[in-house]
């Protein structure tokens, strides 16, 4: 049955404000909001890694093309029609996890591998397919956790400036006249504490905590400035959700007091452990971030897992799907209570070989265990706000 007081993108018909024809931010007395294009209020509540290449495994190739056969076909029959019936309202940040191993990837400080990603984003196109709310990740510079040996620019060179430049013309173009977009992230999870490799940004070396403190915030706030100032001149009418900051690692807070001028929502990836006590750490150290940037915040990335058929090492303390759906509920509760917190984003759709979980099974079932106190969840949220 159609929930009546949703809007056409998922915003609740029942809090409305003006609208202007594209996602924009709204602070009232009760809390922060994203609006919708029509002026509803909106809980972004997101799935990411969508990407079809988990459907071309030997063992799944077969089901891909007697089901959807066509990219289009596959966006519009799989993906939206999934997201929808789960209560999902954004195709969130599109890459997909395809190779490395997950247990030495959560070890940030260990030794440094490469998690090979697919090679880019949805175009354009797709996302006209779709026609849902939807993110845009601009990769700023190589310095992901998740990058082996991470390139950090000269963030003064005049390179790095024409860079941005490009990175924004070549991308925001697109989208700048988007009704569907909400926004663009920049890096995922970037290093702005020392990288496993021992790769930093020149100029640090030797210096004391004070001194590095200030440092540190001299070169992001020049990174954030650059890549903002170009994105904004290419497209005026979108949020900048800016860096996916690895919460489970810590955000150090001058990378933090550098955006606050810049970027419009604080976006952090942070899977919760398995126990409420760990929920509420997350929520407490999300309480802190959010204090020192005073910005409305989204998790752009959180997961869970649990042994599979195709994955059986996958192991974090819950056993079942039932408990991954539990778990699901139990971290988000605490959340969504807070007034600054304005939704997440899921990891992931399809399980694959690499990275071991999803919301749907290798041959492309949802996992019912899972999903329906998922989908009761979701469909039910602007009603626990």
């Amino acid at each position: 049955m159609a929930e009546t007081h949703l809007s056409a993108y998922g915003g609740d018909t029942r809090r409305t404000f003006d609208a202007t024809g594209f996602f924009r931010l709204e602070q009232t007395d009760e809390r922060w909001w994203l609006v919708d294009p029509d002026g509803a209020a909106f809980i972004s509540i997101g799935v990411n890694h969508a990407d079809e290449s988990n459907l071309r495994y030997p063992h799944n190739r077969d089901i891909w093309k007697q089901k959807y056969g066509s990219r289009e076909s596959w966006i519009r029959d799989g993906v939206v029609k999934d997201f929808k019936t789960w209560g999902f309202n954004t195709i969130g940040w599109t890459q997909e996890y395809i190779s490395g191993d997950w247990g030495v990837a959560l070890d940030w400080f260990g030794d440094p591998i490469d998690l090979g990603h697919s090679s880019a984003p949805w175009p354009a196109a797709d996302f006209r397919t779709a026609d849902m709310p939807y993110a845009i990740l601009l990769r700023v510079a190589e310095i992901e956790d998740w990058k082996g040996q991470p390139a950090f620019p000269d963030v003064y060179h005049p390179d790095f400036d024409v860079y941005c430049e490009y990175l924004a013309r070549s991308i925001c173009l697109d989208h700048a006249d988007s009704r569907n977009l909400l926004g663009y992230f920049l890096c995922d999870i970037p290093s702005w504490l020392p990288h496993a490799s021992g790769r930093f940004f020149t100029g640090f070396e030797g210096l004391g905590e004070e001194a590095h403190a200030t440092k540190l915030y001299d070169v992001a706030s020049r990174y954030y400035e650059t890549i903002t100032r170009h994105v904004r001149a290419h497209d005026p009418n979108h949020l900048i959700l800016g860096d996916r900051y690895n919460g489970n690692k810590g955000i150090p807070e001058a990378a933090l007091r550098a955006m606050k001028p810049f970027v419009d929502v604080l976006s952090i990836q942070y899977f919760s452990g398995p126990t409420m006590d760990d929920h509420l750490d997350m929520r407490n150290a999300f309480a802190a971030w959010q204090a020192i940037t005073e910005k409305p915040v989204l998790n752009a990335d959180l997961g869970n897992w649990t042994a599979t058929k195709l994955n059986p090492n996958r192991s974090t303390g819950l056993s079942s799907q039932a408990d991954r759906g539990k778990h699901y509920v139990e971290s988000l509760t605490p959340m969504i209570e807070e007034p600054w917190f304005i939704g997440w984003h899921w990891c992931a759709y399809v399980e694959n070989t690499a990275r071991g979980w999803g919301i749907k099974d290798p041959w492309d079932e949802p996992y019912q265990d899972f999903v329906e106190p998922v989908t009761s969840f979701n469909r039910g949220i602007y009603d626990k706000v």
